[in-house]
């Protein structure tokens, strides 16, 4: 299958001039995780959730407020692009290689055409070749995890280098609840709009995990199916979900685990 069959064509873009606040309206209101960046139409960059909350709670920008930061000063700008001809299996393989969750597709005319995402991918994900892979055989058992009194700075730090949009906050080897990028991502800004500036720095120490976490994050088990997962994905927008046996984490099934799997699958 070629990729422009999965692409979704309703783009949303942002352009590079534009300031922060303008990027997360939109994140908002049309509930994505990312955007295109461009400039004079031309795709010039993109943005996500995760390097927004990246961007936030570095030292250098940690009490810059959102209206001040450019799109342009965020946005990653070696933007990975795939032709609409190119197949599910070769789109997957350089999703996967590069650690990036969704890419724009080119017409010939290197015109931005659409956008896929793992998330499209899942949809691939339910039907009967998924009925018959369980959640034991895909997830990913070696976990990075914070606990419920870690501060909101050392979760961003363990995200960062675990390349990792979401983790699982256990005590004890309990879950208590999920941090993602859009936590980290809305902490940091509501953080600024209630602290004075100059309180800032200091006071960023004191916010824990357990300020920030959903909790009852939804579950699944081991023996679960890969199509069951999916279509919870689906409907709720998750990207990941704990996997526990009783209320011990046992691993984490990701769109990206499932996009591997299809990968594999479709080569």
């Amino acid at each position: 299958m070629q990729i422009k069959n999965l692409m979704s064509e309703d783009i949303i873009t942002v352009d590079k001039d534009q300031n922060l606040s303008d990027a997360l309206k939109l994140l908002r209101k049309h509930n994505v995780s990312r955007l295109p960046v461009t400039n004079n139409k031309e795709l010039v960059g993109i943005i996500s959730e995760r390097d927004i909350a990246n961007k936030l709670g570095s030292s250098k920008y940690e009490s810059m407020p959102a209206s001040r930061l450019h799109i342009s000063s965020v946005m990653v700008k070696d933007v990975f692009t795939v032709p609409e001809t190119m197949q599910l299996d070769e789109v997957a393989k350089l999703m996967l290689e590069n650690g990036i969750g969704s890419v724009p597709v080119m017409d010939e005319d290197d015109k931005m055409v659409g956008i896929v995402s793992k998330a499209d991918f899942v949809t691939l994900a339910v039907g009967i070749a998924f009925d018959k892979i369980t959640v034991k055989e895909v997830m990913t058992k070696e976990l990075t995890v914070v606990s419920p009194t870690d501060r909101l700075v050392h979760a961003r730090r363990q995200m960062l280098e675990s390349h990792v949009g979401r983790v699982p906050v256990v005590e004890d080897g309990v879950l208590e609840g999920m941090v993602t990028s859009k936590d980290l991502m809305r902490a940091f800004i509501d953080f600024r709009k209630k602290v004075p500036e100059k309180y800032q720095k200091a006071q960023i120490k004191d916010v824990l995990v357990e300020d920030i976490m959903s909790s009852n994050p939804t579950v699944t088990s081991k023996d679960a199916t890969i199509s069951e997962v999916a279509r919870v994905m689906m409907e709720t927008g998750y990207n990941g979900l704990p996997v526990v046996e009783g209320r011990d984490v046992v691993g984490i099934i990701t769109q990206t685990d499932i996009l591997r799997l299809i990968q594999k699958l479709e080569s």
